[in-house]
């Protein structure tokens, strides 16, 4: 027979597994014995994990964080338990179910002197009926989108159990407003003032109807003492009860009994959920009003994440509407600096001259590029990008120009450059101060004529493209270091559009930080929908040296590890740790040349070659600091990175 009643099942190694019920709001598993499961194992500690009961769920959390825990062969450390999952601590393996295989040895009466067991008593049959019926209205919450639904079918439940003949949900006047202020973060006024009024939430009646004069069933005397107290009221017999048997309301309607417990959000007072009965044969009692107060919990849940849920719906109605302003293509922002940058890509993207985009690393150059030849008469021919300090200097030339059959060891047929890839379209040189000199002669040539050479040939092929170049670099300071061509500076930048970077933007940030997190919190299936306001406060503070590029690898990362609805200062690694205990000289140097490096490298997206030419050391240098990482950064370049000592 099985009885609705959470039990654990402890399979031992040898003889029938034991039994245990989840009886308690918290109930200990470990090897001691002072727990109410003890179990004894390879790789269980003395308190290995806990089973906690919200009112609405089983979750299995660590006690420790040595101990191991798999649910169903997956390492979890916390975890919502459902009907049949199998549960294993160190070497130890429990079953979890929501049903007694047999009544619990401490619900068993002693035998009768007929020898049988006698049946449990009718208070333990209720509460059993309680639990049957949380577990039932736990599964509504998983397959009920509607909060109307949901109060109703809670209410429906509640009259169901107690006996009741009306059951109302109430809330305070503006509370709703309220303890959304709370669910964001901010601080929630005290919900028990004498003035603000009652609104019926929902309201049922026995038959699962909706009452039409939901305010005339309402004792408002009793409700005011629950809102006044905070605290459940039971009156068993209202009309000879000494506190309110004098009431109008209860006198008017011949209220036979009442219970009313509070709803809270954020700890304070909201509303309070309220049955009544007329008749006096189901006069409530003690038991009735524990769990009243149990599905109250309830409601105050539901009606919490409901207004979450509202919130950021409004937020994200209020993002869209801001990005209509604030977008240009693809593109986001709208302080002064960008709002010309855009008022002069607007201008030059219909004509065919040449634009060299400026800027720190990560301000989006590339997101720039691609908008020039979406907005261009070249819209439907191909876009193409080559990042030139990317590729090695032995073959840039061919990347560039192509090469033909038998050019070069490797060269096993003709292939086209990018040049002739990009042929009636737009073609993207990316880091352009890294071209070598060599190549940036024959770049210089390609440009003025119009006609590119393949390697190992000899005849030219006409080229119909439009040039694009982008550098974080100060090209007049490298013309200065005779590390760039002045004439060839001179063809590539006919017209600047220089990027700010994102420190300078103001609240563009908060509107980029949002964007990408709603973006890569569905790519990522996070339950992320949101930040905190102290992550808001953090994001628009933070100097972001990495820019745009960095903020994206921050919430992605922030992303896949949180597990609240909310994005925290922690969550982004923005917290107020930055502040570091004092260290010997020789090892600060050290570990803020460290830090350096690795800041370097998240700048350049992992590109280790280029890192070392902007740090201006050999790339042996960063190879080193990576080999004392735990997790280095993969190669930005593609493919795996080797020591270049290595042959």
């Amino acid at each position: 027979m099985l009885l609705p009643m959470p039990t654990l099942k402890y399979f031992v190694s040898e003889g029938a597994p034991r039994l245990y019920c989840v009886h308690k709001p918290v109930t200990t598993i470990g090897k001691a014995l002072g727990n109410d499961v003890a179990v004894a194992g390879a790789g269980v500690l003395e308190h290995h994990a806990q089973i906690v009961f919200d009112g609405r769920d089983f979750v299995l959390e660590e006690c420790e964080r040595d101990g191991e825990i798999a649910i169903n062969g997956k390492k979890k450390r916390r975890a919502r338990l459902v009907h049949g999952d199998r549960l294993q601590l160190g070497a130890v393996e429990i079953g979890f179910s929501m049903f007694a295989e047999a009544p619990p040895a401490h619900e068993r009466l002693p035998a009768g002197d007929d020898g049988d067991e006698r049946t449990a008593s009718p208070q333990v049959s209720s509460e059993l009926a309680g639990v049957r019926k949380l577990f039932a209205f736990s599964e509504k919450l998983i397959n009920r989108r509607s909060v109307d639904e949901l109060l109703e079918a809670m209410l429906d439940d509640v009259i169901e159990l107690t006996h009741a003949d009306k059951g109302f949900l109430l809330l305070l006047e503006g509370a709703e407003a309220a303890a959304d202020t709370a669910v964001r973060g901010g601080t929630l006024a005290k919900a028990a003032g004498g003035d603000r009024k009652l609104a019926v939430r929902a309201s049922r009646n026995v038959r699962k109807e909706a009452i039409t004069d939901a305010a005339g069933g309402i004792s408002d005397s009793i409700v005011r003492q629950v809102i006044a107290t905070g605290r459940p009221v039971i009156v068993s017999d209202a009309l000879a009860d000494t506190l309110f048997g004098r009431s109008d309301s209860v006198i008017a309607m011949k209220l036979s009994s009442v219970m009313c417990a509070p709803l809270l959000s954020q700890g304070q007072i909201i509303g309070a959920l309220y049955v009544g009965n007329d008749k006096i044969k189901h006069l409530f009692d003690r038991a009735q009003l524990d769990l009243l107060s149990i599905f109250a919990s309830q409601a105050s849940l539901i009606l919490q994440n409901a207004m979450l849920l509202n919130a950021l719906r409004a937020d994200k109605a209020k993002l869209v509407a801001e990005l209509h302003d604030k977008k240009f293509g693809e593109i986001i922002g709208a302080c002064p600096s960008m709002v010309e940058v855009f008022r002069k890509l607007q201008k030059v993207a219909a004509t065919d001259i040449s634009v060299l985009i400026t800027g720190e690393t990560g301000t989006g150059k590339e997101l720039i590029a691609r908008e020039l030849h979406r907005r261009s008469q070249r819209e439907g021919g191909p876009f193409i990008t080559i990042n030139c300090g990317a590729i090695p200097e032995n073959l840039i030339e061919s990347e560039l120009f192509g090469h033909v059959k038998g050019a070069f060891t490797g060269a096993i047929a003709n292939r086209p450059g990018k040049f002739q890839i990009a042929d009636k379209g737009t073609l993207f040189l990316d880091e352009i101060g890294e071209l070598p000199l060599n190549l940036q002669v024959k770049l210089l040539r390609a440009l003025q004529e119009r006609v590119v050479f393949r390697v190992g040939d000899s005849k030219p092929e006409k080229v119909d493209i439009r040039i694009v170049a982008a550098t974080n670099r100060n090209l007049e300071e490298e013309i200065r270091t005779g590390n760039f061509r002045e004439d060839l500076y001179y063809r590539l930048n006919v017209v600047n559009l220089w990027l700010p970077p994102l420190r300078e933007r103001g609240d563009d940030v908060l509107i980029i930080a949002k964007v990408l997190l709603s973006k890569y919190a569905d790519e990522l299936g996070s339950p992320v929908r949101g930040f905190s306001p102290a992550a808001l406060a953090a994001i628009k503070k933070y100097s972001w040296p990495g820019n745009i590029r960095q903020l994206e690898n921050r919430i992605k990362k922030a992303l896949v590890l949180c597990d609240q609805a909310l994005l925290g200062v922690e969550d982004l690694d923005l917290g107020p740790g930055a502040e570091t205990a004092i260290m010997p000289l020789e090892k600060a140097k050290e570990e803020f040349q460290r830090r350096y490096v690795l800041e370097a490298l998240e700048r350049n997206n992992g590109n280790r070659t280029q890192t070392a030419r902007d740090l201006g050391v050999d790339p042996r240098t960063i190879f080193r600091y990576l080999e004392k990482e735990q997790n280095p950064m993969p190669s930005g370049a593609g493919g795996v990175a080797r020591d270049p000592t290595e042959a």
